[in-house]
Order: C-alpha cells, then sequence, then structure tokens
C-alpha cells in the first residue's frame, strides 16, 4: 500500500481517496501474481477461497471515533476543532460524540441529539436550523415572560386583563409589549387605574388601556408623557417593594430586652 498505492498518488478529499484504493485494490492488487500459486492472479485466488470464508456478523463492528465532550453554556459542542449543534436544552452536561468520515453524530446515553454532516475545516460552525430556531422560540418566550413577571409587580391588575385576553384568543405577546411601553411613558400607578378601568369596561386589550391612561391625562390637564429608556440595572433598583408589618421586629427587640 505504501509503495504501491499512496507513493505520489494525489486526491481531492477522502471520500475520493477511499474510491481510488477501491479502484486499486480491484484492479493492479488483483491483477498481480499470487505469491502462493504464481499460476494465479491475486483476484482469481480470493474467488476461490471466499465461499470458504466466515460470513460477516449481522451487526457490524463499531468503527466510529468515540469522544466524551462537554457541552458548555452554549448549545454546541466541539469536535475535530470544529462546533457542532445542539439542542439548547442539552447545555451544560457531558455528551458523547460519535463520528465516521462522513457524519458526526452527539449523543445522550443512547439518545441521538444532533447528527451532522463531517467538516473538515477549521473552526467551523455547523449547525442544524432547528436547533437555532428552537433556541430563537426559547429566548423569545422567557423575554415575555419577563415582561409578564415585571407588569404583575407594578401593576396586579395585568395578570386580569392578560388572562381574559387569552380566553379571547388575542396574542399575549404584543399585549404585554404594548403594556411594558405604557408603564414605561404613564407609570405603575397610572397603568394599574388604567387596567382597571378597561377591565370595568369589559374590554382587556391594550388600546382600552391607552384610552383611560389618555382620558386620566387630559382630565388633569397634564403634558403628554414621554418614555425614558432605562437600563436594566436601573430597572431592577426601582423595583417596587411591597411593605410589610414591622411587628415582628419589635417582638424579637423586646425578647432581647427580656433576655437581658
Amino acid at each position: 500500500m505504501r509503495d504501491s498505492f499512496f507513493a505520489a498518488r494525489a486526491f481531492r478529499d477522502l471520500a475520493d481517496l477511499n474510491a481510488q484504493a477501491d479502484a486499486w485494490c480491484l484492479g493492479p492488487a488483483a491483477e498481480r501474481r499470487c505469491p502462493e500459486d504464481t499460476a494465479l492472479s491475486v483476484g482469481e485466488a480470493f474467488a476461490q477461497e471466499q465461499p470458504r470464508l466466515l460470513a460477516l456478523p449481522e451487526n457490524p463492528f463499531p468503527t466510529e471515533e468515540r469522544v466524551d465532550v462537554k457541552a458548555s453554556k452554549t448549545p454546541y459542542v466541539r469536535f475535530d476543532l470544529n462546533d457542532y449543534s445542539i439542542p439548547h436544552t442539552h447545555v451544560r452536561r457531558g455528551l458523547t460524540v460519535l463520528a465516521d468520515p462522513d457524519r458526526v453524530r452527539v449523543l445522550e446515553g443512547l439518545q441521538v441529539l444532533a447528527c451532522h454532516v463531517r467538516s473538515y475545516d477549521r473552526g467551523a460552525q455547523i449547525e442544524d436550523p432547528a436547533h437555532i430556531q428552537r433556541l430563537l422560540e426559547q429566548k423569545h418566550q422567557a423575554r415575555q415572560h419577563r415582561g409578564t413577571d415585571r407588569l404583575a409587580q407594578v401593576a396586579p391588575a395585568s395578570r386580569l386583563l392578560l388572562t381574559q385576553a387569552a380566553e379571547r384568543g388575542n396574542r399575549l405577546g404584543a399585549i404585554t409589549r404594548e403594556l411594558v411601553r405604557l408603564l414605561e411613558r404613564y407609570g405603575a400607578e397610572a397603568l394599574q387605574a388604567a387596567i382597571e378601568e378597561a377591565l370595568r369596561r369589559g374590554v382587556p386589550h391594550p388600546n382600552a388601556v391607552r384610552l383611560a391612561l389618555e382620558q386620566r391625562r387630559e382630565t388633569r390637564q397634564l403634558p403628554p408623557p414621554i418614555a425614558v429608556p432605562l437600563s436594566p440595572a436601573a430597572l431592577q433598583r426601582d423595583v417596587i417593594v411591597q411593605p410589610h408589618r414591622l411587628d415582628g421586629y419589635d417582638q424579637l427587640t423586646g425578647g432581647s430586652h427580656d433576655a437581658e
């Protein structure tokens, strides 16, 4: 093989090399004289011997390269200098990569998480569009939940409005975004009052909330509000905290004096 096949041979890729090897084995290598019986070629000797050979096992011997990998916080695993995408639900886990010359599979136990065409580049990202789409959908849902939680803290009536809107088949994501914008423009107290007014009218929709806010502003002869965008740090710093009774602290103080 080294002297007769590989020496000075050019090939495009691994598939081309394997095709040339097959052609060489069936051609020049099979046509040469058999060392044990020079009256036969190697191919003729193999044809006589082949019926006496044992059959291959039903389950092929595993020849894939096996590598244990660790998925970080991003939905990719690295193998052979390239990154292959996995479902975002399996980050921060120990996984297994099985690779052959044509494909790369990523498994958790016996479950196949991803299957990609193998890349022989360096530093490439090989992605399954379905993995990226599910990740984008998850991020969209997370942003919606953050907006809903924020509204519930500053305007508790928003929970009932969103519930009634869902019962009517309205899009909660768009409603949540609009209510957050109204919160940034008018403030928590005004938004709470406007949502209550919209619920009394039986219209659980941001348009009714906006109308109530404008009517409230005109009644008080206030100028149009201007939204002030704040950083996430400022929003967390200014979160509304519900006050609690302080009787328990008085009891603790009294108890410490009694103990003295």
